[in-house]
């Protein structure tokens, strides 16, 4: 029984792997990566819901200044009826010594044993500025909302875009590694046929099976990266870590350059997080109005109308001829006196945020200058390094090349031919590392400019 247990978890694991390696792979640029990202990330996705509960708090204050209606009923047994007390004069009795005497109080029992009540209400706001401000407060919290999505948005695109160039740096990154064993195992052949004939050593043939075996080491390193660079990327888009993709981008096609990045004139509202700022500054001046507004009258329309009943008996309760009915319409209006000087001091709170929100635009502006020098000096440096790491790989490949063909014709050494490859690769490695640097530059650069996500 424990065998057949074991192949059938065997069978459904089997099935399993086959269905997630079974789906086809999905292509995606850059753009449509970021797209997908925008539409299927967790986290984004509870950020539009937050910007969601913003719009419903405005239906929410705004009903405050609808009618208001309630209505109830109730019906009660009194069961310990509560008593009054009324002078002795009333139940003064001269001729009844035993009536209860003038400065005496007698208990008398005005509540019934059964009361009931019906009553429907309504209350309209007529005036109320703390609500009107409000209003207007709740719809700018509403935009407020807005940008933090976008903001979320663009940190979205900055995440997958890096990882997206780290995908493509690692893949070309492979294809070199591959040429680089086929190319040397190629070498480590004709070494091996060369010692056969008596033209090479032994040690030749080692010295190259040693450079083989560490490329192909390395080789093992650059696929368990290419792995996590992958599974990086489908975190970013939010796409199941089973899902096979496929970049249609290009490396080659990426193009890298500080006049194509950097624009010619800077708008700092064009920067997500300026524009946030001047949201929370009209929310500043907002509440410093609503803090304001409270000495300000309230103004409210009120009504009732409704039945009530009392008796001493239940049965009488029931009877809809014992209900009397009763109506009130009038208006209410508060005045604010004196409240200890709360207002006083929350209006100098108020104006204080406003002035720190007005304080921060400078902050800001000086941070945002910062950046983009920052990120233009990064990028470029970035190319300077990338211009002259291709110009490395370029002398790199031909030395290697002419160090083979040395080799192959006996007027030069394996050892030459070993320093060569083990110098290609470092120059590769050098080179796709300033290539990932100048992609990144870029990303951040164009961010700092604000048109890393534009709609």
């Amino acid at each position: 029984m424990k065998n057949y247990l074991s192949l059938f978890l065997a069978v459904f694991a089997l099935i399993g792997s086959t269905h997630a390696q079974g789906q086809s792979p999905q292509s995606f640029s850059l753009q449509e990566s970021i797209n997908y990202a925008l539409q299927n990330r967790a986290s984004l996705a509870a950020t539009r819901n937050e910007e969601k509960i913003a719009k419903a708090q405005v239906g929410e204050i705004r009903a405050m200044g609808l009618p208001q209606i309630n209505g109830s009923l109730d019906v009660g047994d009194n069961f310990v009826q509560q008593q009054s007390f009324l002078p002795g004069e009333f139940f003064n009795d001269p001729n009844d010594p035993n009536s209860p005497q003038p400065g005496t109080f007698v208990p008398v029992t005005f509540t019934p044993a059964y009361t009931g009540n019906a009553v429907l209400t309504g209350s309209q706001l007529l005036f109320d500025g703390t609500y009107l401000i409000g209003l207007k407060a709740a719809k700018t919290y509403t935009e407020l909302s807005r940008k933090t999505t976008a903001q979320s948005e663009i940190d979205v695109a900055e995440q997958v875009s890096k990882a997206y160039y780290g995908v493509l740096v690692n893949r070309e990154r492979m294809e070199l590694l591959n040429q680089n064993i086929a190319r040397l195992d190629t070498v480590l052949s004709q070494t091996r046929i060369m010692f056969e004939n008596g033209v090479a050593e032994k040690l030749d043939v080692d010295r190259l099976r040693v450079s083989l075996n560490n490329l192909k080491v390395e080789k093992q390193k650059a696929e368990r990266l290419m792995e996590l660079s992958e599974s990086l990327l489908k975190f970013q888009m939010g796409i199941d870590h089973r899902q096979q993709l496929t970049l249609t981008d290009k490396l080659s096609e990426v193009e890298v350059s500080i006049a194509k990045v950097a624009p010619q004139e800077f708008n700092y509202g064009s920067r997500i997080e300026y524009s946030i700022l001047e949201t929370q500054r009209d929310l500043a001046e907002l509440d410093l109005r609503n803090r304001k507004s409270g000495y300000l009258p309230k103004l409210y329309l009120n009504a009732r109308y409704g039945y009530n009943a009392a008796n001493n008996d239940f049965s009488e309760i029931t009877q809809t001829r014992n209900w009397l009915e009763y109506g009130y319409v009038g208006g209410q209006i508060q005045l604010p006196i004196f409240d200890g000087l709360r207002k006083h001091y929350q209006i100098q709170q108020a104006r204080l945020t406003l002035e720190n929100t007005k304080f921060g635009f400078e902050a800001l502006r000086q941070s945002i200058d910062l950046q983009i020098d920052q990120s233009s000096t990064e990028l470029t440096n970035a190319l300077d390094v990338l211009d002259s790491q291709r110009e490395n790989l370029e002398l790199a490949e031909d030395i290697a090349r002419v160090a083979k063909i040395k080799f192959q014709e006996g007027v030069g050494s394996n050892l030459e031919v070993i320093t060569a490859e083990t110098e290609l690769r470092e120059a590769q490695t050098n080179y796709y590392a300033a290539i990932y640097d100048a992609l990144v530059a870029k990303v951040n650069l164009e961010k700092a400019t604000g048109t890393l996500l534009t709609k």
